[in-house]
Formats: structure tokens, C-alpha cells, sequence
């Protein structure tokens, strides 16, 4: 099939500059996050790369597994799913329970390593909550990663081929249809589109952090409802960006509701780790 001819209209300067730079920061930042937390919390290195390894298989094999299970293989569902109320319900519900199951069984592993490390009694301090922050970066940072940089440097590449009029003869193995859509999104970008990877991607590993936060307390109460209750509220979490796939949304609006919703949970996550560091600082002057 012949190369498409590439669009005239190149992606400016300024856009693609705008774009790497919210790319550059939003994947350092849950390393930067965890360096800086390290020592002040006595993170576990550990528990983030068990959040890492969490969200590998739970979120990119599991979750996706289910996913195409139901879109591909059995058509009878497939069917349901072209229903936009069901879709929203189902997508949402898979991906609360895929994440959820995979964070409860990695907080019961983490708790049963530090009731075995310490004391019972010191491992379910309330005052101590480093596993559920080295574990959210972990899974937040991994989930930031799979979905947003390795995605956004995707479109950086296509940005950058439009630009030296490249694309098409890059792409020249899509159907056409494929390679036109991509083209018409691609100079479509604007440096708004950087802002908005970064509110979205910045408040995911904000709900992440919050989500182990409050389900590495429950596990470490002994609460089974702790895994019910967070999956609803992850599924909950994921109705905007759900909404917006069926245009039911728009993104301004989702993005909205994800800062709002963002704003409080971050800053209680800060007074809880403060609380911790301040904590540790006593002990280690004691």
C-alpha cells in the first residue's frame, strides 16, 4: 500500500517541547517522590517493587486478559458491551477488582512480613505507614509508566515524525483509515494536551497512593471489607475517564472532577506521612 501523504500542517515547536517536558516529569516523579521519602520514612524498597510487580500482572496481564476475553473472544458479551451503560459498569467493575484483588494479596504479604520482622504490636502501630507509600508508588509509579509515559512517548515519536514529514511512510503498514485518524490527532496536539497527561496521570498516582493507604489499614485491622469497599471506590474512581470513552463526558469536565477529587486526597495523604515523619524523627532522637 502507498505511504499517505503527510499532513501539511507540522506540530509547532513549542507543542512537542511542551510535551516532552510533561513527559520528562511525570516519569520521574514517583522516583523522585520515592528518593526523597526514603530515608525521612524508611520506605521498603521492597514494598514498591511489590507494587511494581502487582500492577504488571493484576492490571497489564489479568485485567487486559479479562478485557479481551469479554470483547473478543465471547461474542455474546462483546454484544452487551455495545451498550454504553454496560460498559461503563463492566469496565469499570474489571478494572476495581483486577487492581484491588492484586493490592489486597500484596498488603497481606507485607503485613505478615512486618508482624514477622517486628513485634506484632509494632507492625500494627497506627502511627507507622511507610509499606502503603512505598507500596502506591510502586503500583501508582507502574501504572504511570504502563499507561501514560510509555503512551505519551508514543505520540512524541508520531509528533516528531509529522514534524520532518515522516508519518506516513513510518505508519505506511496501518489501514488508511488507522494511519488517518493518527494523523488528525497528531496535529491536533497543542501544549493544553501536556497539561492535561499531567493533571490526569498526577491525580491516577494520587488515588493510587490514597487506594494503598487505605488498604494497607484495613489489612492491618484484619478487615475483609477493606477489599469490597476498595474496589468500589476504585471503580468509582474510573466512572469520568470511563464516561468520557463514550463521549457521555467531556474531558474538561473529567478533568475537573479529577482535580477536585485530587486535591483533598493529597493533601491528606501529606498530613499522614508528615505525622510519620515526625514520628520517626522523635524515635530516632529518643
Amino acid at each position: 500500500m502507498p505511504a499517505a501523504p503527510s499532513v501539511a500542517s507540522p506540530v509547532a515547536p513549542f507543542t512537542l517541547a511542551c510535551l516532552i517536558a510533561a513527559t520528562l516529569f511525570m516519569a520521574a516523579l514517583p522516583i523522585i517522590l520515592y528518593m526523597r521519602l526514603r530515608k525521612p520514612l524508611e520506605l521498603d524498597r521492597r514494598a514498591a517493587i511489590l507494587g511494581i510487580g502487582v500492577f504488571a500482572l493484576f492490571a497489564m496481564l489479568i485485567e487486559r486478559g479479562v478485557n479481551d476475553l469479554m470483547l473478543r473472544v465471547n461474542p455474546t458479551v462483546a454484544g452487551w458491551l455495545q451498550n454504553p451503560t454496560v460498559f461503563v459498569i463492566v469496565g469499570v467493575l474489571s478494572i476495581g477488582i483486577c487492581q484491588e484483588v492484586g493490592r489486597y494479596i500484596g498488603m497481606r504479604w507485607l503485613f505478615r512480613r512486618a508482624s514477622r520482622k517486628e513485634s506484632a504490636e509494632a507492625a500494627a502501630s497506627p502511627s507507622r505507614e511507610p509499606n502503603a507509600l512505598a507500596y502506591g508508588l510502586g503500583h501508582g509509579g507502574a501504572e504511570l509508566w504502563f499507561t501514560g509515559v510509555i503512551l505519551q512517548i508514543q505520540w512524541i515519536v508520531f509528533a516528531w515524525l509529522e514534524d520532518t514529514g515522516r508519518l506516513g511512510s513510518a505508519l505506511s503498514g496501518l489501514p488508511l483509515d488507522t494511519l488517518m485518524r493518527i494523523h488528525l490527532l497528531v496535529v491536533s496536539l497543542t501544549p493544553a494536551a501536556a497539561g492535561v497527561f499531567m493533571i490526569e496521570r498526577g491525580a491516577a498516582l494520587v488515588f493510587q497512593l490514597g487506594l494503598s493507604l487505605l488498604m494497607w489499614r484495613g489489612v492491618r485491622r484484619g478487615s475483609v471489607a477493606v477489599l469490597p469497599f476498595a474496589i468500589a471506590v476504585h471503580a468509582l474512581l474510573e466512572v469520568p475517564a470511563a464516561l468520557s470513552q463514550t463521549q457521555a463526558l467531556s474531558l474538561v469536565v473529567v478533568d475537573t472532577i479529577y482535580v477536585l477529587l485530587a486535591v483533598p486526597v493529597a493533601i491528606a495523604l501529606v498530613r499522614v506521612f508528615r505525622r510519620d515523619a515526625q514520628a520517626l524523627q522523635a524515635t530516632r532522637k529518643g
